[in-house]
C-alpha cells in the first residue's frame, strides 16, 4: 500500500468530519433554494381557467360569387420531388472522433462532480460557515480566514458543489504547505548531531528508532544515545529498534544525567566516524520551567564538544493535541532553537488541520509525518498528498 493510500485511509476522522461539514453546508442551502423556488399560493401551480372570448361570426360571401379555379402548377420532368421533413429516414448516429475533455477538476484530480451535485452559491454565509468548518478541524482562526479568503479570490457568486470545494481547499493547503515540506537535512559534519525533543508521549523514541532505521537502509552510519535516562521503558524501547536497524544504542544507568550522557555519545560517535548522532530526551510539558532548563543543560554540554551542535533540533508533536501544538512550538523554540518538526499519531485524531496552522505561523520545516507503529509508517511530509488526504480527495 502506497503512504498516500495509508494516510487517507487513516485521516478519515479528519477527512470525514470536513466532508460531512461541506456537505451539509451545500445541502442546506440547496434545500433554502428549493423552498424558495416553490410557490407557497395553490393558485399559482393550478391557474383558473381563462373566461370564455365570444368571436365575430364568420363572413359568408356575397350572393352570385364564384370561386376561382383553382390550377396545378406546372411540374418539371426533370425536377426531383422533395420528400416532407417526416419522409426521410435519419442518418445513422456516429461516433463522435475527438473524446471529450475533462474539465479542469477532473484533469487535476481524475474525476469532475456530477451534473446532478447540489451547489450552492459562494456568498458571505457560504464562507462563515467553511470558516466554522475549519476552525473545527483545528485550522486555527487566522489560518482558517485566511484559506476561505483566498478561496473566495474571483469565486464570489459562483455556484460549487462539494466536490469543486474540496478540490480549492485542498490546493489552498498544499499552497501554505508547499514551503514547509523538507526533509531532514545531512551535513558534511561528523557527526551530524540530531537532538529530538517533545513532550510526554509524543512518539520521541519511536520516531528515533524510525528515522535511525531508515538512516541505516540508505547507507548511513547512525549511532542513538538513550538520554531519557528517567524511564526504563524508553530505553528498552530503542534498544529493540536498534537490533532492529542494526544500529549501536548508548545508554547510562537509570537517573544519570542525560546532559553527561549526550557529551559522552558524541564522543564515542567521532571515534566511531559516525555520521549522525540521535539523542533521545525525556520527555517534558512545556510549562514545566525545571525539566526545560535542563533541556537547556543538554544544549550548553553539546556546545562545548562542539559549538555548532546540535545540527538538527526535532520537534515530535503529538497531532491529538490540537491546537496546545502551537504552545509546544513557540516554548521549544526559545530554549533549543527547533530547527524543524515531526508529527505523529495523524491516524488517530479529527483535529489534522492543526498541521496547517502550525505551517502557516511558524514556517519551521516538517520533515516527516506518522500514521502508525510501523518503520514505513513514518514517511517524508508531501504537502500535495496530505491536503487531498486531509479533505477526502482521491490523488
Amino acid at each position: 500500500m502506497s503512504f498516500f493510500k495509508k494516510l487517507k485511509s487513516r485521516l478519515t476522522r479528519s477527512s470525514s468530519q470536513l466532508e460531512q461539514g461541506l456537505e451539509d453546508i451545500v445541502a442546506e442551502n440547496a434545500a433554502e433554494e428549493e423552498a424558495t423556488a416553490s410557490p407557497s399560493d395553490p393558485e399559482a401551480t393550478h391557474p383558473q381557467a381563462s373566461e370564455t372570448v365570444n368571436l365575430p361570426d364568420p363572413t359568408f360571401p356575397a350572393p352570385g360569387y364564384v370561386p376561382a379555379p383553382v390550377t396545378e402548377p406546372v411540374q418539371d420532368k426533370n425536377a426531383q420531388i422533395a420528400k416532407a421533413p417526416l419522409d426521410v429516414e435519419p442518418a445513422p448516429a456516429r461516433p463522435d472522433p475527438s473524446p471529450k475533455k475533462p474539465g479542469l477538476l477532473g484533469r487535476i484530480f481524475g474525476a469532475e462532480p456530477t451534473v446532478d451535485a447540489p451547489r450552492r452559491v459562494l456568498d458571505d454565509a457560504m464562507l462563515e460557515s467553511l470558516e466554522e468548518l475549519l476552525i473545527t478541524s483545528d485550522m486555527g482562526v487566522d489560518t482558517a480566514l485566511r484559506v476561505t479568503a483566498n478561496l473566495a479570490e474571483g469565486r464570489m457568486g459562483r455556484k460549487l458543489s462539494v466536490p469543486e470545494i474540496k478540490g480549492l481547499l485542498a490546493a489552498e493547503i498544499a499552497r501554505i504547505m508547499e514551503p514547509v515540506a523538507k526533509p531532514l537535512p545531512i551535513y558534511p559534519k561528523k557527526p551530524q548531531v540530531v537532538l529530538v525533543v517533545g513532550v510526554n508521549g509524543s512518539g520521541k523514541t519511536t520516531t528515533i528508532g524510525k528515522l535511525a532505521s531508515q538512516f541505516r537502509a540508505a547507507g548511513k552510519q547512525v549511532v542513538i544515545a538513550a538520554g531519557d535516562t528517567f524511564r526504563a521503558a524508553a530505553v528498552e524501547q530503542l534498544q529493540v529498534w536498534g537490533e532492529r536497524a542494526g544500529v549501536p544504542v548508548l545508554t547510562a544507568p537509570e537517573g544519570s544525567d542525560p546532559a553527561s550522557l549526550a557529551f559522552d555519545a558524541m564522543k564515542k560517535a567521532e571515534e566511531d566516524g559516525a555520521d549522525l548522532l540521535m539523542i533521545d530526551t525525556a520527555g517534558r510539558l512545556q510549562n514545566r520551567a525545571d525539566l526545560m532548563e535542563e533541556l537547556a543543560k543538554i544544549v550548553r554540554v553539546i556546545r562545548k564538544r562542539d559549538p555548532s551542535a546540535p545540527h538538527n533540533t526535532i520537534l515530535v508533536l503529538d497531532a491529538t493535541t490540537g491546537q496546545n501544538a502551537l504552545q509546544q512550538v513557540d516554548v521549544f523554540r526559545k530554549i533549543s532553537d527547533v530547527s524543524g518538526l515531526v508529527m505523529t499519531k495523524l491516524d488517530g485524531t479529527a483535529k489534522g488541520g492543526v498541521l496547517v496552522a502550525l505551517a502557516d505561523r511558524f514556517g519551521l520545516p516538517i520533515h516527516a509525518i506518522g500514521v502508525g507503529e510501523q518503520i514505513d509508517d513514518l514517511a517524508p511530509f508531501d504537502p500535495e498528498e496530505f491536503a487531498q488526504a486531509l479533505v477526502g480527495l482521491e490523488r
